[in-house]
């Protein structure tokens, strides 16, 4: 359904000023003097026009975050849902994502993220066993968050993972992902880097940081990494198929047409939808340039 409350305009114009808050509540903290990556239990404020959007809202977090949930109350023009988050280590990006995490799924229910923060103490910090709990049960950890759609949990697990050990590829990778599908895509292409970096054979690394030039407008960066990675692995559909598409970018027209007939040889059928779009008018024209040519 179409927002009616918190409209897309709001939510791409408000994004980076979400980032802001996110940095002053840091900041706020900070002046306690609690250290980094003390935990913390965060209360929130969602809003919307409808009891129902954040009835549904409020399930949702419930099932899947395992947030504690108070019940929705009228307040003036809006309804007003109020919670508690669970327990995670906090540090800047930490809580930064934490937060553009519930941002994202506020709008995804026509909600609104209102406010958050959280009470600590300078004599009494708590903080996650990273001596005992490797980076794998981190890692499972993440997946688990993932699998949840959780972003923001996922993403702080990824973190802690690398906090442990910053040599393992995957990590930095995985957090990668999390962090395009939060909207982040100059921090995602770090992690992206870093991969590659740690492991210079990592296909899908190598892909999915293509794609995230594209997406910036890089398309002849995400050129090379395509074909960085068809020189790696020279069946690989995906591939020629975004190669295409970051050519026809460039207005390439013919080179992108060579891609998706390639990507298409290899089993990609999905290419042909490209190719009836962007290469059959193209041939038919040459034929009938070429038949007049006669």
């Amino acid at each position: 359904m179409k927002n009616t409350f918190f409209l897309k305009a709001q939510f791409n114009a408000n994004f980076g000023k979400e980032m802001a808050s996110a940095a002053s509540v840091y900041e706020q903290r900070k002046k306690s003097d609690i250290d980094d990556y003390a935990l913390a239990t965060y209360d929130f404020v969602f809003i919307s026009d409808e009891q129902d959007k954040l009835t549904r809202l409020g399930n949702f977090l419930n099932a899947n975050y395992g947030y504690k949930l108070n019940t929705i109350k009228k307040q003036n023009d809006y309804w007003e849902l109020t919670g508690d988050a669970t327990e995670f280590p906090v540090d800047e990006n930490n809580l930064m994502y934490w937060a553009l995490d519930l941002y994202c799924k506020g709008y995804e229910f026509d909600c609104k993220l209102d406010g958050y923060g959280a009470m600590g103490d300078p004599k009494n910090q708590k903080f996650p066993d990273m001596e005992i709990n490797n980076d794998d049960h981190y890692f499972e950890l993440a997946m688990e968050a993932y699998n949840k759609r959780n972003l923001g949990m996922a993403i702080i697990h990824f973190s802690t993972a690398i906090k442990i050990n910053p040599e393992d590829p995957n990590s930095w990778y995985s957090r990668a992902i999390m962090k395009d599908e939060l909207h982040t895509w100059k921090a995602a292409r770090r992690d992206y880097d870093k991969a590659i970096e740690l492991a210079p054979n990592f296909v899908d690394a190598i892909i999915n940081r293509a794609a995230n030039k594209d997406e910036a407008g890089e398309y002849e960066e995400a050129i090379q990494d395509y074909t960085m990675v068809i020189e790696l692995d020279s069946q690989n559909e995906m591939a020629y198929f975004n190669r295409g598409n970051s050519k026809l970018n460039k207005k390439d027209n013919k080179g992108a047409c060579e891609d998706w007939n390639k990507a298409k040889e290899l089993g990609a059928k999905y290419a042909q939808k490209r190719i009836d779009e962007h290469c059959q008018q193209k041939t038919l024209q040459q034929k009938i340039t070429g038949f007049f040519r006669k």
